[in-house]
């Protein structure tokens, strides 16, 4: 009788997945795009991200594809692969769709919220105002976006957040853009302070207020970083 082969559980860990070199390529490109450190307009080509990354064409070409179906990339057949410009038409849109959903989310905070939820809130707070101090504009956006994450989920409204996800990459490069180019954040942490007591303190008129004007800021920001990085967007 023929002997069971064996299989060792680390073979699995030791050899490459299936579509993780893609994934790393897609991934990594992605967050350079929205954190500018790519800006928009930058060009990219498949021969120099492959011998960046160490893999062939093939996931780099199938991540140029997948970025470019999200609004990230522009890829102009024999011309080349560029980082998209901003879009300041989905940028309203996105700035739309996310002020109604924020402000309906954060009147439902203002109903119930665990917590532990808001000691989440209070927490990112402080980190905030360090971020402040060190004039740390990536680290002010993460905690930004884990701000408003966590009323989303505080509310079991997850799933929503997610979605807002799949829209904002237009949105998210001019937030981004803006906590680049002005390093005088005091007012947003204000309104996100004040927002944090409006909860605490079932006060949902002046959540919702503080939401509206919160989310509002972007239209005046758009033509502000438009007169000073007009290569950036989109005519």
């Amino acid at each position: 009788m023929r002997a069971k082969e064996v299989i060792d559980p680390l073979d699995y860990i030791r050899k490459p997945q299936p579509g993780a070199a893609r994934h790393a390529v897609y991934q990594t490109l992605k967050q350079q795009i929205l954190s500018l450190k790519l800006p928009p307009g930058s060009p990219l080509s498949e021969k120099d991200i492959s011998l960046r990354f160490n893999v062939s064409r093939t996931p780099v070409r199938e991540s140029f594809v997948q970025l470019s179906q999200e609004g990230l990339l522009d890829i102009y057949p024999q011309r080349g692969t560029f980082v998209s410009l901003i879009d300041t038409g989905l940028v309203e849109e996105a700035r739309f769709m996310r002020e109604q959903l924020e402000r309906a989310v954060i009147r439902l905070a203002c109903e119930s919220f665990p917590p532990s939820r808001l000691a989440e809130l209070k927490a990112n707070l402080l980190l905030q105002k360090a971020g402040m101090e060190e004039q740390n504009h990536d680290r002010m956006f993460e905690l930004d976006e884990a701000f408003h994450q966590t009323i989303f989920e505080g509310c079991g409204k997850s799933n929503t957040w997610s979605v807002l996800g799949h829209i904002n990459v237009h949105l998210n490069r001019s937030r981004m853009l803006r906590l680049a180019a002005d390093h005088r954040w005091e007012h947003l942490y204000s309104q996100h302070e004040r927002m944090v007591a409006a909860i605490e303190e079932h006060d949902a008129e002046t959540a919702d207020r503080l939401m509206k004007e919160h989310m509002s800021l972007t239209i005046h920001d758009q033509e502000l970083l438009k007169e000073k990085y007009p290569d950036y967007f989109k005519l």
